[in-house]
């Protein structure tokens, strides 16, 4: 969610929360880089997650995303049909109005 919402958060929360979720830093390190307790390094994670969750409930914008790619990624299988292999016509057909289906609603969603 940090992808879609941490543009959202303040400078200091986006430090603190790449360090711990990027870098991979401890609790101790960053604690330690910005003069704050553990807990307050917890606390802020914690609060970042929250914040980050609450932009997702409201906005819905990362369930979308993952809706979208599962559409798009439909689409490509039904382009080289569904098994892959020859298809005749009705195959064909079928796949092609699948496919228009699919698009629009992803149309419609946007």
């Amino acid at each position: 969610m940090y992808d879609f919402y941490g543009e959202l958060l303040t400078e200091h929360q986006k430090e603190v929360y790449e360090d711990v979720v990027q870098n991979d830093m401890s609790l101790g390190e960053i604690a330690e880089e910005f003069g704050i307790s553990r807990q307050g390094v917890h606390d802020l994670i914690r609060r970042c997650d929250r914040i980050l969750d609450g932009y997702e409930q409201k906005l819905h914008l990362v369930e979308r995303f993952r809706k979208t790619k599962e559409d798009v990624r439909r689409i490509r299988k039904l382009s080289f049909g569904e098994n892959g292999g020859e298809r005749n016509a009705d195959e064909m057909k079928t796949d092609m109005e699948k496919i228009r289906e699919i698009s629009e609603r992803i149309l419609e969603e946007l």
